[in-house]
């Protein structure tokens, strides 16, 4: 599995044609408390940088964009009784969606660990 990163905070683990994609713990501080996550229907033909989901927090309603193209495969159901699991596990429980990756290629623009780790170092 390999994890990529947006300059919007959004991750993607890639195993196989499939992406796991949520919001950075960074991401998640920044909103404060999470209060609903709006996740898209399975199904849902995706294109790179579409808003997809939208997490509400007590400070700001934000979009969370696709950082690939693809066809949403799963959504993290958990997160309609446990908002909050993006803000305790915002890189592993608290998942958003998973896709089908549609342009795999679409991968090499987007940032790995050290210079996503940097990225929000200058911020």
């Amino acid at each position: 599995m390999t994890r990529y990163f947006t300059k919007d905070h959004e991750w993607i683990d890639v195993a196989g044609d499939t992406g796991t994609v949520g919001i950075t713990d960074y991401a998640q501080g920044q909103l404060g408390d999470i209060t609903f996550v709006e996740l898209p229907a399975v199904g849902t033909a995706v294109g790179k940088g579409d808003a997809v989901a939208v997490v509400d927090s007590v400070k700001a309603a934000s979009d969370v964009y696709t950082p690939v193209s693809g066809t949403v495969s799963d959504v993290n159901g958990a997160l309609e009784g446990e908002p909050e699991l993006v803000n305790t596990d915002a890189e592993v429980a608290g998942w958003l969606f998973r896709l089908t990756l549609g342009d795999p290629s679409e991968l090499a623009a987007l940032l790995d660990q050290a210079a996503y780790e940097a990225y929000i170092a200058e911020l």
